[in-house]
């Protein structure tokens, strides 16, 4: 294993420990910090993906987005996986969040679909070619 794959890995494993703590989070009725680590969990899959891919590592979440952006242009399945993102970022981080503006069912579906997120991404770093 490389050391781009390595690292990879470890953020992808951060990821998923993410995910799970915003599932156990909405169990104990704590919507907004549940909302909030699935975001974070959608974060750094983004990042491990975009590592896995081009061999850098995003230093922000801005980074991760404009660079899954470039991805996603020549790649249709990333393409899918962005408009995940975008929506994760719009209703869990930005609506739920920041503003406590959010439908319950919607924000609980999001909070379970972030372990496919991370799924898909993971998926995706060790299926397509680099970029």
């Amino acid at each position: 294993m490389t050391t781009i794959e390595s690292n990879a890995a470890r953020i992808f494993e951060d990821a998923r420990r993410m995910s799970d703590a915003a599932l156990e989070r909405m169990a104990a009725g704590d919507i907004r910090d549940a909302a909030e680590k699935a975001w974070c969990a959608t974060v750094r899959a983004t990042e491990a993906l975009v590592l896995a891919r081009t061999g850098l590592a995003p230093d922000t979440s801005s980074s991760a987005s404009r660079r899954l952006r470039e991805l996603a242009v020549s790649h249709q399945p990333i393409l899918e996986l962005r408009r995940s993102y975008l929506r994760h970022q719009e209703l869990l981080h930005g609506g739920c969040f920041y503003h406590d503006n959010y439908d319950p069912e919607t924000i609980g579906l999001l909070i379970r679909e972030t372990a496919d997120y991370v799924r898909d991404a993971e998926q995706l770093a060790r299926s397509l070619p680099l970029a």
